[in-house]
């Protein structure tokens, strides 16, 4: 009844126009942490405009490979030997998110292993918007101990039945956005939305172990738990470093730049280009870096705050892709 009554209330309130329509909110569980890593189940919870549960799908998905951590998701070989390959899931991924703002619990970890399926299967994933939660519970200023998917559960009193299951996952994550999603529209809060665009680029390295073969020690390519990504050794930058960037003038061969926060593009594939453009992609800010290419300019990373310190150059995503497309050649 109360419940009931609740609903009824924040239906007869005003709502922002510049909301999105409908939400799908997401969870996958993977193979791993890395760019070469396989979705095995995937859930989605398809919501209206102000949160209310539409309906929700899961599916399992066979890797054609060794599933990784079983430990933590509990999908075995066994177990994933005959569910669907991601092409035959494709279509039905793409009805439940087209139109949708895609919702997750680390957003941009979720988007990547979605656009990266799409993009081994030859489509393009539906996924124009995403919204993480946790920069949403950072905008509501929630009084978490930190941005686990359990605390803001508990601050929002949901249950958690089956952690690392996709579909419990799913769940406990819609329930926690609704009131977040209200809680953000009572006080006209801007919604951390961020574009996505599809990956259209897609190089397959070495495969892993396929199902039913044996993977190497510690499991697939030594995935350890604890691990967000393998250290990716990249070659050292031919040219030297001319200094920094100057606003208004075009980048040069051998400058050092460092990538700070979420992008739209998946990280690798950018560090990729400016790697292939003759520029030293810098893993930490220092006096030496040339510049610093961020979404965020205001955040509180280490990067970010360095980077004010040293007065080091900061430009955005879409404005380092534009000087990407110009680059001078290093001195002779």
């Amino acid at each position: 009844m109360l419940e009931d009554l609740t609903t009824a209330v924040f239906s007869a309130t005003p709502w922002p126009a510049a909301y999105p329509k409908g939400y799908a909110v997401v969870d996958v569980e993977t193979t791993g942490l890395a760019r070469d890593d396989r979705i095995i189940s995937a859930a989605v919870y398809r919501l209206d405009e102000r949160g209310e549960v539409e309906d929700h799908w899961y599916t399992t998905v066979n890797p054609e490979r060794d599933p990784g951590p079983v430990w933590i998701h509990g999908l075995t070989s066994e177990a994933l030997e005959g569910a669907p390959l991601f092409p035959d899931i494709a279509e039905e991924f793409t009805a439940r998110l087209a139109g949708r703002v895609l919702v997750a619990h680390n957003a941009v970890f979720d988007w990547q292993m979605i656009a990266r399926e799409y993009a081994r299967a030859e489509r393009e994933a539906p996924v124009r918007q995403r919204l993480c939660t946790i920069a949403l519970s950072k905008e509501l200023g929630l009084p978490l101990p930190n941005h686990k998917l359990e605390s803001l559960a508990a601050h929002f009193g949901v249950v958690q039945q089956r952690a690392h299951h996709a579909l419990d996952d799913a769940r406990v994550l819609a329930e926690a956005f609704r009131p977040s999603l209200r809680a953000a529209a009572a006080n006209d809060v801007r919604l951390p939305l961020h574009e996505c665009r599809p990956l259209t680029e897609w190089t397959d390295r070495p495969a892993a172990p396929r199902i039913g073969q044996q993977a190497g020690p510690g499991g697939y390519g030594g995935y350890r738990p604890g691990s967000w990504r393998p250290s990716r050794k990249r070659p050292a930058c031919p040219y030297p470093n001319p200094g920094r960037y100057e606003a208004g003038g075009r980048l040069k061969q051998g400058m050092r730049v460092a990538f700070s926060g979420d992008t739209s593009t998946e990280r690798d594939l950018l560090e990729d280009r400016a790697t292939e453009a003759g520029l030293h992609v810098a893993t930490s800010l220092s006096r030496l870096t040339s510049l610093l290419v961020t979404n965020d300019p205001d955040s509180g990373t280490s990067k970010v705050v360095k980077a004010r310190q040293f007065g080091t150059p900061v430009v955005d995503e879409a404005a380092f892709g534009q000087l990407l497309a110009d680059v001078e050649p290093a001195s002779e």
